[in-house]
C-alpha cells in the first residue's frame, strides 16, 4: 500500500423497503449486504479506515461522492430497485469525482448487463457460445430462427440467476417455449434470450488481476450428480438463494474441477480471452459449459461477481491459497494505483466537472439542436462541411421524429442539457443492417463512459427493430485513433478500408458488429 494509506467508501445498492417495494428477488437483493459485511470485516483486519453507504438510485451518488473524503470506492452496486440498468454507470461517476474504484469500469458493466450484446461481442471475437436468438418485448418467437433444442429461456439483462427456474429449460420448440418467452416479457419487461441448452458439465473460471497481470484461479465445477433424471441440471435462483430448496443443497462446488490437462488449458484460454474481449478489470468470473463431446462454450461473463466468502469467487481464491483479506487489500491497492483514477494530483481538478455526468438517455428534441451542434464542432475532429452534414441529418431527425429514418437520441446531464448524441438508421437496400451515422460526446464528458452507454443503447434499439448488423465508418487519420480504439473496445471489427476516400491520404475504415 502507499505510505498515506487510503480510506475506503463501500457502496452497495440499498435493498428495496416500504409497502410498495419489489420483493421478487428479496434474497439476492439482501445478499449484497453479506458482501458488504465481508468487505468491512476484511478492512477491519487490515486496519484500513472505511465507511459503508447504501444507495437507492444513481442520482443519489452525486451528493454522496461530493461529500466523501474517502479516496477509494469499493464498488458493490449491482442494481437499483427502480432502474436496474443505471448501476452500470456508477464507475463513470466515481471517475468523474476523482475516486479510485474496485472492479470493472462502466463500459464493461454496460456491455455485460446485456447478455445478448455480450454474446455478440464474444462471437465476433471468434469465441464459442451457445446458439441463440433474442425476442424483444411485444414480439413473437420466430421458429425459423431457432437452432435445434433443447432451449434455455432467460431475461436478457438480469443476473444472480433471477428469472431462472426449472421452467426456463424447454425441450423443443412449441407452446411451452412460447410460454417461457411470454413469461419473461410479462414478469420482467425485458427481451427474452432463447439459447441452445448445453446439457453438460458446468464450470466456473474466476480471474484475478494484480498490477496489470491477469491470473486464472483454480477452475471449479458444479456437481449435479444428485439430481434425479428429468430435473434440469442448472444453477437456478433456488440453487443460489433458497436454503429450503433441493437445488440449494445438491449443487456443491468441486475445486479443482476434474478435467484433463488439455481441457483445463482450453477453458483457461477461453476465460482469459473473454476477459480481454469484454474489457474486464480487477476480478471477474466466466461461466462455461462442456457439451457432450467435451467442447467448451461460454455461457456468461460476470464482471464484479459476488464476493461473499461462501460464494464461487472466494472459493477459487481459497483454492489458490490467497487469503480473503489479501484479495481485498490488493483490490484497494490496485484501485489506488490505477492510472487516471484516485490519484491525488488529479483529485482536485475533478469535482467541479463531475456534475456534468449524464443522467439518462432520451429522444433528441428541438431544444437539443444547439447543444449537439456545439459539441460536434467543439471536438475539433470535423471539417466545416462535415459539421454541415451533421446539421442536415439532425434537422431531418428532429423534423420527422421517431417515425423518420434517422433515430436520434441524446444523453442528458442533470440539468437536462444534451452531452452526448447518437444517430442511427436502417441501411438502404439491405436487410437487417443498420448504420450508426454519428456518435459524439461533449469534450468535457469524454472518457467517462457516456459513449459506451450510448453505443450499447443504440445497439439494443437496433436489435429490437430486427437488426442483425451494425456498421460504423470513420477516418484513418491519426486524430481518429481514439475513435477507432473505442469501436474495437465495443466489439467492432474492421471489415473494409478504402484508401484516399475522404481526401488524399485519408482512408475510410468500415467497422461492423453483429447485434
Amino acid at each position: 500500500m502507499k505510505r498515506d494509506r487510503p480510506a475506503v467508501l463501500i457502496l452497495h445498492q440499498a435493498p428495496p423497503e416500504g409497502p410498495g417495494a419489489k420483493v421478487a428477488w428479496l434474497e439476492s437483493d439482501a445478499g449484497v449486504l453479506w458482501e458488504a459485511m465481508a468487505v468491512v470485516a476484511a478492512l477491519d483486519r487490515l486496519g484500513l479506515k472505511h465507511r459503508t453507504v447504501g444507495v437507492s438510485r444513481l442520482t443519489d451518488l452525486r451528493a454522496i461522492l461530493a461529500d466523501a473524503p474517502e479516496e477509494i470506492v469499493f464498488n458493490l452496486i449491482e442494481s437499483f430497485p427502480s432502474r436496474p440498468s443505471d448501476a452500470a454507470a456508477a464507475p463513470a461517476l466515481y471517475r468523474a469525482f476523482g475516486k479510485g474504484y474496485t472492479g470493472s469500469d462502466a463500459a464493461c458493466l454496460v456491455l455485460a448487463q446485456d447478455k445478448w450484446q455480450t454474446k455478440a461481442v464474444l462471437r465476433a471475437a471468434g469465441l464459442p457460445c451457445p446458439a441463440g436468438v433474442v425476442v424483444p418485448v411485444g414480439e413473437r418467437l420466430v421458429k425459423a430462427r431457432l437452432s435445434k433444442g433443447p432451449y434455455m429461456v432467460k431475461p436478457a439483462s438480469l443476473d444472480a440467476s433471477e428469472g431462472i427456474d426449472h421452467a426456463s429449460v424447454v425441450a423443443k420448440a412449441g407452446p411451452a417455449l412460447r410460454r417461457a418467452v411470454r413469461r419473461v416479457h410479462r414478469d420482467f419487461g425485458q427481451p427474452a434470450l432463447v439459447e441452445q441448452f448445453v446439457d453438460g458439465r458446468e464450470l466456473n473460471a474466476s480471474l484475478l488481476e494484480r498490477r496489470g497481470k491477469v491470473k486464472v484461479l483454480p477452475l471449479a465445477e458444479i456437481d449435479f450428480s444428485a439430481f434425479p433424471a428429468g430435473k434440469p441440471r442448472i444453477v437456478d435462483y433456488a440453487a443460489k438463494w433458497l436454503p429450503e430448496s433441493f437445488a440449494y443443497h445438491h449443487t456443491p462446488r468441486v475445486i479443482p474441477a476434474r478435467l484433463t490437462a488439455r481441457q483445463a488449458n482450453l477453458v483457461r484460454r477461453l476465460a482469459r480471452r473473454a476477459w480481454t474481449v469484454t474489457g474486464c478489470r480487477g476480478y471477474a468470473r466466466v461461466d462455461i459449459r462442456l457439451d457432450r463431446r467435451g467442447r467448451p462454450l461460454i455461457l456468461e461473463v460476470n464482471p464484479n461477481p459476488d464476493i461473499t466468502p461462501d460464494d464461487g469467487f472466494p472459493a477459487a481464491l481459497a483454492a489458490a491459497g490467497i487469503p480473503y483479506e489479501k484479495f481485498i487489500e490488493a483490490a484497494v491497492r490496485d484501485a489506488w494505483e490505477s492510472p487516471g483514477t484516485g490519484l491525488p494530483a488529479r483529485r482536485a481538478e475533478r469535482p467541479r466537472q463531475a456534475l456534468l455526468c449524464f443522467q439518462r438517455i432520451r429522444w433528441a428534441e428541438p431544444r437539443d439542436r444547439d447543444a449537439i451542434l456545439g459539441f460536434v464542432a467543439a471536438t475539433g475532429f470535423f471539417r466545416d462541411d462535415e459539421v454541415a452534414v451533421a446539421r442536415e441529418l439532425l434537422d431531418d431527425a428532429l423534423a420527422k421524429g421517431p417515425g423518420g429514418h434517422y433515430q436520434s437520441f441524446v444523453a442528458e446531464d442533470e440539468g437536462g442539457t444534451a452531452v452526448g448524441w447518437v444517430c442511427f438508421g436502417p441501411t438502404p437496400c439491405a436487410v437487417g443492417t443498420f448504420d450508426i451515422y454519428w456518435i459524439v460526446v461533449a469534450p468535457r464528458q469524454q472518457g467517462r463512459g457516456v459513449g459506451a452507454v450510448l453505443m450499447t443503447f443504440a445497439e439494443r434499439r437496433i436489435a429490437d427493430r430486427g437488426g442483425r448488423l451494425a456498421v460504423v465508418e470513420t477516418s484513418g487519420r491519426p486524430v481518429y485513433k481514439p475513435t477507432r480504439q473505442f469501436y474495437t473496445k465495443m466489439g467492432y471489427c474492421e471489415a473494409a478500408r478504402i484508401s484516399d476516400f475522404y481526401s488524399t491520404g485519408d482512408a475510410k475504415l468500415v467497422y461492423t458488429k453483429p447485434v
